[in-house]
């Protein structure tokens, strides 16, 4: 199979590489990526998906879906094509979203002979508000046998994990006055917001240590001879459990109204962008990806990296089996969400990793879907690490 697939990759590498150099030279940011959810649409329906656009309500996610004759597991892959202001695609996700989509069109040349239905989702906006959370509450994975992606990176990684997270926003009201003849009339909403944080500084004393709590002032007046009557703080709490995030974010959240009373402003609170989940890699999953990538030629395989992030797909993997590995664009120690990472995504280098990573990723989908043994172990373990949490 792996011939096979190698020429099918070939065959279509022009393709893939037109599609994620076009992406790259329109970055977009969350939900404002028109081109480039239209431009993986194209590319799909070329290839005979069938595409529902505006997936779920969301302008620029979009569900593909290539089905077989033949019965059979259903296997996913996750497309992501947001950009970052100011950088581009320093986050490399014009390379991500290509690979996620060639493998599924890999994948739908196998299935007419082994069988199962091959889905791309189209997943705006992961570094803001990421729409894989909707998807997720709406029920758009409640039917999918196993998630598959693979993010660019210095190195292959395997899947590991990441950070739960939710987006706290604090707004505080209080009252103007003139802060020299009439101090005493006003009520100080920069004090709450400023007490807030030093509340937060104290409670990082009594934090688990793979927990964190980061944020800034987004307002806090506008001159220094008026009381400000308006700040607001927005804060990332973030934690290596879903359990644990929702005991840190409510300490967090009585820091806020500590300092909002001791201030006497009023309070409002409201998550700003989505709450991510902790990402709950399946082991069986991720070994079998790792073994076909070893077969598409890549020597070497590191274990999950130390330091990590927050990702959407965490809530995927609460309700679907899921991997959310890394692979290698370039042999330069070159740090993500940079310009220079995102130049590294147009090397012929980074080409080649795409091509093993698509191959890997089609051959995981494949083996799923030939061994009902397999996807067995798979969901057998998915529901084993439910029952624990």
């Amino acid at each position: 199979m792996k011939i096979e697939i190698n020429k099918i990759i070939k065959e279509l590498s022009g393709d893939l590489i037109k599609l994620s150099e076009y992406i790259y030279a329109n970055p977009e940011l969350g939900h404002q990526e028109y081109k480039s959810s239209m431009a993986h649409i194209e590319l799909l329906r070329k290839y005979g998906f069938s595409v529902e656009e505006q997936y779920m309500g969301v302008e620029t996610a979009f569900k593909a879906t290539y089905k077989s004759e033949k019965s059979g597991p259903t296997i996913s892959y996750l497309a992501e094509y947001d950009a970052l202001p100011g950088i581009g695609h320093g986050c490399g996700h014009n390379i991500l979203g290509t690979t996620s989509s060639g493998a599924a069109i890999v994948l739908s040349k196998l299935v007419y002979d082994i069988g199962g239905t091959v889905v791309v989702f189209g997943t705006p906006a992961e570094e803001t508000s990421g729409e894989k959370v909707t998807m997720v509450n709406n029920g758009a994975f409640d039917n999918i046998d196993v998630a598959l992606m693979a993010h660019p990176a210095e190195k292959h990684y395997k899947s590991g994990k990441s950070l739960a997270l939710e987006a706290i926003e604090f707004t505080y009201e209080g009252k103007s006055a003139h802060a020299a003849s009439s101090p005493e009339k006003g009520i100080n909403a920069l004090d709450a917001a400023i007490n807030t944080f030093n509340n937060i500084n104290a409670l990082r004393q009594h934090i688990q240590s793979d927990a964190m709590v980061h944020g800034v002032i987004k307002k806090g007046g506008v001159a220094a001879n008026i009381v400000p009557e308006l700040a607001m703080a927005e804060f990332y709490v973030r934690s290596n459990s879903k359990k644990y995030l929702q005991e840190l974010s409510e300490k967090v959240k009585n820091c806020a109204r500590g300092a909002s009373l001791a201030a006497g402003t009023n309070l409002t609170i409201r998550n700003y962008e989505a709450s991510y989940d902790d990402l709950i890699t399946n082991e069986t999953l991720s070994s079998l990806y790792s073994e076909n990538l070893e077969l598409m030629g890549v020597e070497n395989i590191y274990e999950p990296a130390e330091s990590y992030g927050s990702l959407d797909a965490g809530n995927v993997s609460q309700v679907c089996p899921t991997i959310h590995p890394y692979f290698a664009i370039t042999k330069k120690q070159i740090a993500s969400h940079t310009k220079e990472f995102a130049e590294e995504t147009l090397t012929t280098f980074a080409y080649d990793e795409m091509k093993k990573t698509i191959g890997a990723l089609a051959l995981t989908g494949a083996a799923i879907i030939r061994n009902p043994k397999l996807l067995e172990a798979v969901k057998k373990e998915f529901k084993e690490h439910k029952n624990t949490i």
